[in-house]
């Protein structure tokens, strides 16, 4: 493990903002039209301040998750910022409860801002902190489900930007939709640039193997959660009987839930996401699974954190890159001719733009 400045825990502070989508983001489970966001400051009576955000899906859940990150504050206050610690210290406190939904959440997200605060006071970006070094990585843009006419437009803008890869969402009421939203984009981009698709858990398991079926010769990079993902059994069945790799693991709740999923053989790809998965901590748990088993590794979202834990993942395969927290940081991860930019700038390169903050404060 990385070895970094001593540093001890002055506060914790955490602050509810919903930030509004640059445009809908619609799923066959639902259309997301903001980013609700808890956004943490974890202070040292060194002077370094250690950020992150957590994501709550909906606003509904966003005030009680805020509240129970500021909850934690007594619980920590005055401990030392080693990552390891802190997370054993946590898992133990909601050992009962268990380590998923809201308090996952927020165990995570303290363990993410603790990583940021060791690797600016050692004065080097995560990456580096962790034995990497900033880079540039494949990314490939994440978009909603639509038309096929509209597939076909965003398609070409998404090209135009440079991206080598583009994942739609599908899960429209007939395969025979699902299937021409893939041959439009496929048409408007060609065939030198990969197209994904995911059906974000819509399907049951008969229904995945039919349409998946359909869709074997599309010549597609994987298809996503295709069924509950909880159902790792189910997962198996689909990855075992499609020639198309079957993707699976942003919603894994931990490195425990990803042990799960690869004995089961539920996929053939694995995508933690570092909020569920467990934060910094979580995911290096998780990368060094995936290199045992050589998955190859994609991230989910928090393309601000992911792009530094990617950089030190031996079997990485793509970011996954969206702007969606981009109005209120004050550097958002950039992207150039398809590849995503780690930062090189102390810590996960994360500090707020307090002006947006301010305007979308909850």
């Amino acid at each position: 493990m990385p070895t970094y400045p001593s540093l001890r825990i002055r506060g914790l502070k955490a602050r509810a903002v919903n930030v509004p989508m640059r445009r809908p983001h619609p799923t066959s489970s639902g259309t997301i039209a903001t980013y609700p966001i808890a956004l943490l400051d974890l202070t040292t009576e060194e002077g370094i301040t250690g950020h992150s955000y957590v994501f709550s899906y909906t606003p509904l859940a966003l005030v009680p998750l805020t509240q129970l990150i500021n909850n934690l504050e007594s619980l920590i206050k005055g401990d030392a910022v080693v990552p390891a610690d802190l997370d054993q210290k946590l898992q133990q406190k909601f050992r009962l409860l268990g380590p998923q939904g809201l308090t996952g959440m927020a165990m995570a997200g303290i363990d993410m801002a603790a990583w940021d605060a060791v690797a600016k006071a050692a004065g080097l970006p995560l990456v580096t902190l962790l034995g990497g070094k900033p880079g540039e990585l494949p990314a490939y843009s994440s978009e909603g489900l639509n038309q096929p006419d509209a597939t076909a437009r965003e398609a070409e803008q998404l090209c135009a930007m440079g991206f080598k890869a583009l994942k739609f969402k599908i899960g429209h009421p007939t395969v025979e939709t699902d299937i021409a939203v893939i041959q439009a984009a496929r048409r408007a981009v060609g065939d030198h640039i990969g197209i994904i698709v995911d059906y974000n858990q819509s399907l049951s398991v008969p229904e995945a193997l039919r349409r998946c079926a359909r869709l074997d010769d599309l010549g597609l990079t994987w298809i996503e959660e295709p069924t509950l993902a909880h159902d790792f059994a189910g997962h198996a069945k689909i990855a075992a009987a499609i020639r198309t790799p079957i993707q699976i693991g942003e919603n894994w709740w931990g490195p425990a839930d990803m042990i799960k999923s690869i004995a089961a053989g539920a996929s053939d790809f694995a995508m933690p996401d570092v909020m569920k998965i467990g934060g910094v901590t979580g995911w290096l748990e998780a990368a060094s699974l995936a290199e045992k088993h050589q998955l190859p590794v994609s991230s989910h979202i928090f393309c601000e954190f992911s792009a530094h834990l990617l950089g030190v993942t031996p079997t990485r395969q793509f970011l996954e890159y969206n702007d969606w927290a981009d109005p209120i940081v004050r550097e958002p991860v950039q992207i150039k001719d398809g590849q995503a930019l780690i930062p090189d700038r102390p810590g996960a390169g994360l500090e707020w733009n307090e002006d947006a903050v301010k305007k979308y404060l909850v």
